[in-house]
């Protein structure tokens, strides 16, 4: 019952916030429109303004103070809830849930009329002040303004004020509701009990009514249900057994690959086994959770539940979600039968037997609250419940000492069916001393604490068991090259063609969310074993996404991801654009690669820009709140950002002026070849070797740059040619002159010329010029000509030459030496 009025509560919940926002959107709207009116319109009509913005300001006002004044009653009675639910901790943190909304209703109100009263403000500087004695009178009309917004100002205060003091009145309830949880938590956790002979013989006297109570409340049901609600209660039956039907199939159709461990496969990988304990522990439990909800709900929709039915089928339900969550993570991890996919070193004999004891502890604690349960809904003597629990905690004490006792580890090199070595010395003592704490804390009638001790030790201890499997399996995954041996990663492989880059980076997502999933999954069973309830998650996870408080600011996760999305939209609207234009628009008008280069540049940052201010502002982040930032950063540009800066505004003056474009042949400094890519950064040009060199932009923008395809792509090229001493110049003219002329691609206007340039030291020079229309054809047509000038040369007999010097050797007389003694004739 409490999990259905959770579930109305978050419904109401939704619908106030949705209620409040509305509201206050509609308050600020309406209140921000007289002061449009009174600002913008001629002075002609603010004659007939002030009459109807004081009705609309007036009906506003009295809107809010009767939302205002319903509130307050409101909070009037959860007072006096908490005062009679104050042992019931579901009840307590419902209320709790329910003030915090109110903390927030009046939090959003406060800050709508706040933004009317800056209006106001503003409006008010701008009328200026009233006139001072001796001073002529302002306008009849600006003092009627001026008087209607300082009474708006007034009301507008006072309701501020009043929703400021309930919103402080609800967070110390939601205050005082936190200190009394905390205090029955820790009332129940170690309350004392007297444990005498009397305590055993009117719980044992209480046991034998209670069963008798037991046996008459299910037959009377069950002939109440049979006669009367016959057709409804097979209709649940039916429904549950679809919907068993259902999950179980559809969870081996999808999942069976991943749960289903391969008998003929020999000797199972690690993280083969790793993701097979993990998958099957998890599924499987979800699809008996579905079942077991779909079952309670069929049978309460179709009535067939009476009161004090409800909560012991809901926590039998709970008893077989238990034992088979045990027993699922148990078989995964232990695997009594089958050693090849045992993820622990055990023997078969210590896997069994372990496997019963942890399956025994399971069981005894779900009959612990099953039959705490039932006390409770039977009303019997809360003496019956103590014992109860005392049996179920010295049993657990026990099984946890008779598992120290074991000896199940499997030594290195054994066969599993060989006997086994005993546990490591520091868990047999951790074995022994929870058992003997929780045996020790019934004798001395803590027996509330032994119940919650011995909870935490099976339930929360399987899922932190499960939780660990789940990140070693996360862990395993992700590790390089592992993703790659997976079913999933053979599929990606198969089917989608994925290399072993792409399926290393799906196998780390793939890790990443393993990891989130595990936890997930583990941390709200955790919470609700420590004793949260159901509406506690709730809260924390609606404020986690809609929105909280850190100082000032306020972070919303679902505004942060709806920031995301708009930006994600606008910038595949801007590339869709850009490809557009330039596909259809650029393209049929044939524009210069460099303009379509410039123009699709331009159109990306531009819808970039765009799309990261709607996106900020969609995820309901105040610019204004970087204000400070920006300061900052200002003088963080001045000096260490000042290059970065000054390339950027480069970029966009080369884009904007483009004194060069992309595929213009260029020179600059050392540098020389064709403009690839033009970025707000720096520039790429890939010379002719096929190297590419990144030129910041500063340096292109302040250095002179050569561009040989600035206005258009002719250029003039020469070709030098030299012939001997003996050749008539004319002829050799009229050759070249003829050969040029035969090339279609040169230009006829300007016209060919040959240049009588030198008399050379050993040849005649000649130069011949011609232009072309591309610059890029130069290279071949030069080569071609070259080709045929010899080619004519070697037919018309003309030489070239080669430089030829000549070395004459004079003879002169031999030089005498001054020395005699030294010219080789004289001697001893």
């Amino acid at each position: 019952m409490a999990d259905t009025s959770t579930t109305h509560l978050g419904a109401r919940r939704a619908s106030r916030v949705l209620i409040a926002a509305l509201c206050g959107a509609l308050l600020t709207a309406q209140l921000a429109v007289p002061f449009s009116a009174a600002a913008q319109q001629p002075a002609a009509t603010e004659a007939t303004q002030p009459a109807a913005a004081d009705v609309t300001v007036d009906s506003i006002n009295d809107q809010m103070r009767g939302k205002l004044q319903a509130i307050r009653d409101r909070l009037t009675s959860f007072r006096e809830k908490v005062q009679e639910d104050a042992q019931d901790d579901a009840r307590l943190a419902e209320l709790r849930l329910e003030a915090e909304e109110i903390v927030g209703e009046m939090r959003s109100t406060s800050e709508s009329l706040n933004t009317r009263v800056q209006q106001i403000q503003a409006r008010l500087t701008d009328l200026g002040e009233p006139p001072q004695q001796g001073q002529p009178p302002e306008p009849p009309l600006v003092t009627e303004e001026r008087n209607r917004l300082l009474n708006e100002r007034v009301q507008i205060n006072t309701i501020v004020d009043d929703a400021t003091n309930l919103s402080s009145s609800a967070t110390q309830l939601a205050n005082t509701i936190t200190n009394l949880r905390r205090t029955l938590f820790t009332q129940t956790l170690f309350r004392h009990t007297e444990l005498t002979p009397e305590l055993f013989t009117e719980a044992g006297q209480a046991f034998v009514h209670e069963v008798g109570n037991f046996w008459n409340t299910l037959g009377s049901w069950v002939s109440f249900a049979w006669r009367y609600k016959t057709l409804q209660l097979l209709g649940a039956i039916v429904l549950s057994f679809g919907a068993a039907l259902l999950f179980l199939v559809g969870g081996y159709r999808l999942f069976g690959r991943f749960i289903r461990r391969e008998n003929g496969l020999d000797k199972p990988s690690y993280i083969k086994r790793l993701s097979v304990a993990f998958w099957s522990t998890v599924i499987q439990n979800i699809s008996l959770t579905a079942f077991l909800v779909a079952s309670f709900l069929f049978l309460d929709g179709f009535n067939v539940l009476r009161p004090d039915i409800a909560p012991i089928i809901a926590a039998f339900a709970g008893l077989i979600w238990f034992v088979g969550f045990v027993w699922r993570l148990t078989y995964a991890v232990l695997s009594p039968g089958d050693p090849d996919w045992r993820l622990v070193r055990l023997t078969n004999s210590g896997a069994r037997l372990l496997s019963w004891a942890v399956l025994g502890m399971a069981a005894v604690n779900g009959l612990d609250y099953l039959l705490g349960t039932i006390s409770e809904a039977l009303n019997s003597p809360l003496v019956l419940t103590i014992v109860k629990s005392l049996i179920a905690s010295i049993v657990i004490g026990l099984i946890l000492i008779a598992i120290s006792f074991l000896k199940p580890v499997l030594e290195e090199g054994n066969d599993p069916d060989a006997p086994g070595a005993p546990w490591p010395r520091l868990i047999t003592i951790l074995l022994r001393l929870m058992g003997l704490l929780l045996i020790f804390a019934v004798i001395t009638g803590y027996v509330g604490f032994a119940r919650f001790a011995s909870t935490q030790i099976v339930l929360t201890g399987a899922v932190l068991v499960t939780i660990y499997i789940g990140i070693l399996s996360g862990k395993a995954v992700a590790k390089q090259g592992a993703f790659a041996h997976t079913v999933v990663g053979t599929r990606l492989a198969e089917r989608f063609r994925f290399g072993e880059v792409a399926l290393d980076q799906a196998g780390l997502a793939a890790g990443l969310g393993i990891y989130a999933f595990a936890l997930i999954f583990g941390i709200p069973l955790i919470l609700f074993t420590w004793g949260f309830q159901l509406a506690d998650i709730e809260s924390w996870v609606y404020r986690f996404f809609t929105g909280f408080r850190i100082g000032n600011i306020s972070i919303s996760l679902i505004g942060i991801f709806g920031g995301i999305l708009v930006f994600g939209v606008g910038y595949i609207l801007t590339r869709w654009v850009q490809n557009w234009i330039d596909g259809n628009i650029m393209a049929r008008s044939q524009v210069d690669a460099g303009v379509r280069n410039s123009v699709k540049t331009g159109i990306g940052y531009l819808g970039v820009g765009m799309a990261v201010l709607v996106g900020v502002s969609a995820a309901g982040i105040d610019l204004s709140s970087f204000a400070l930032v920006a300061s900052a950063l200002s003088v963080g540009i001045g000096f260490g950002l000042q290059n970065v800066v000054s390339n950027f505004v480069s970029g966009l003056i080369l884009l904007v002026e483009r004194p060069f474009k992309v595929g213009d042949h260029v020179v600059t400094g050392t540098t020389e070849g064709i403009v690839k890519r033009i970025s707000v950064r720096a520039t790429e040009i890939e010379t002719f070797r096929k190297q590419s060199i990144i030129v910041p932009n500063s340096d292109l923008i302040n250095a002179a740059v050569g561009n040989w395809t600035h206005r258009n792509r002719i250029q003039r090229s020469e070709i030098p040619v030299s012939v001997s001493y003996g050749t008539d110049p004319q002829t050799v003219i009229d050759i070249l002159l003829e050969l040029v002329n035969e090339v279609p691609e040169v230009l006829r206007i300007p016209e060919p010329h040959v240049e009588f340039t030198r008399f050379g030291a050993s040849s005649l020079d000649f130069e011949l010029r011609f232009h072309l229309p591309d610059i890029g054809e130069g290279l071949r047509i030069r080569n071609d000509l070259r080709i045929a000038i010899l080619q004519r040369f070697q037919k018309e007999g003309i030489e070239i030459p080669f430089p030829q010097q000549e070395i004459v050797f004079h003879r002169g007389k031999p030089m005498v030496s001054e020395h005699p003694e030294d010219d080789g004739r004289g001697g001893a």
